[in-house]
């Protein structure tokens, strides 16, 4: 099976830009599942129903969150609406509306999308995402069957998504880190058979600091401004995303490459 994964798209530009991109990519690629974090889908903090219609419009399958998505206007409802494909972080307290894990069905075959959220440098209140994601695997109800195993890490600290890589090679498919923006040059399959990746990257302007306007980022640094975030909309868009290929017979990784492509979006 192929799956092509999208880190974080942030806001309009980020949309309009796999918009116009994905299409040709279907073409040339082939993927049976296309998955995209939405963390930063909506004026680049959050998403909305509309947003996320509008990716399951052009072919997304299925969608990871974030630290953003639950406390969006919106987010309560989105991950509580079984009609969208969408998971929210695993760890997160018990209570909390959603599910982290779902299966999503592709042709014959299942395949779980697990979220998990880092611990290091994040705010919030999350629970430890080793306990997490080993609970779920002695589920039998939901990893019995499945094609394969898909997690995406959002997370700050690269050594956090790395241990998490090596504490899962060879349980599930892939480890997909999100959340930083910035593509990482470690693609690569562990020794037991896991696709890892430490950050997919965003899709989002490339002339702006992690998609928000560069002199709303320059004018903190600088001169410790307080200017609300606004995320860049005009620019050179880089769309980026990682391309897995895995048995689904044993959920064992073959291959992984990132693939990007950059349109000017007015």
């Amino acid at each position: 099976m192929r799956v092509l994964f999208f880190g974080d798209i942030v806001a309009r530009a980020g949309r309009r830009a796999v918009a116009q991109v994905l299409p040709g990519w279907q073409k040339k690629y082939s993927p049976q599942l296309i998955i995209g974090c939405v963390d930063n889908l909506a004026h680049g903090k959050g998403a909305t129903i509309k947003t996320i219609i509008e990716l399951k419009d052009i072919g997304f399958n299925a969608f990871t969150t974030g630290d953003h998505v639950l406390n969006s206007p919106q987010g309560l409802e989105l991950v509580t609406d079984d009609s969208l494909p969408i998971v929210r972080p695993l760890n997160v307290p018990v209570g909390t509306p959603g599910v982290g894990a779902r299966k999503i069905s592709i042709g014959k075959h299942q395949v779980l999308l697990v979220h998990l959220m880092g611990q290091v440098f994040m705010p919030g209140d999350y629970d430890s995402p080793v306990t997490a994601v080993d609970q779920l695997l002695q589920d039998e109800t939901l990893v019995k069957d499945v094609a394969g195993i898909i997690v995406d890490v959002h997370a700050e600290a690269t050594s956090e998504k790395v241990a998490l890589g090596w504490y899962l090679d060879g349980r599930v498919t892939a480890v997909l880190g999100t959340h930083t923006h910035i593509p990482t040059a470690d693609a690569w399959i562990m020794p037991k058979g896991t696709a890892y990746v430490t950050d997919i990257g965003m899709t989002g302007v490339r002339e702006s600091v992690l998609g928000v306007k560069t002199n709303i980022i320059l004018d903190r640094f600088v001169n410790e401004g307080k200017e609300r975030f606004e995320p860049a909309e005009a620019g050179t868009v880089l769309v980026t995303a990682m391309l897995i290929d895995f048995d689904a017979k044993n959920g064992r990784a073959s291959a992984i490459e990132r693939i990007a492509e950059s349109v000017t979006i007015a």
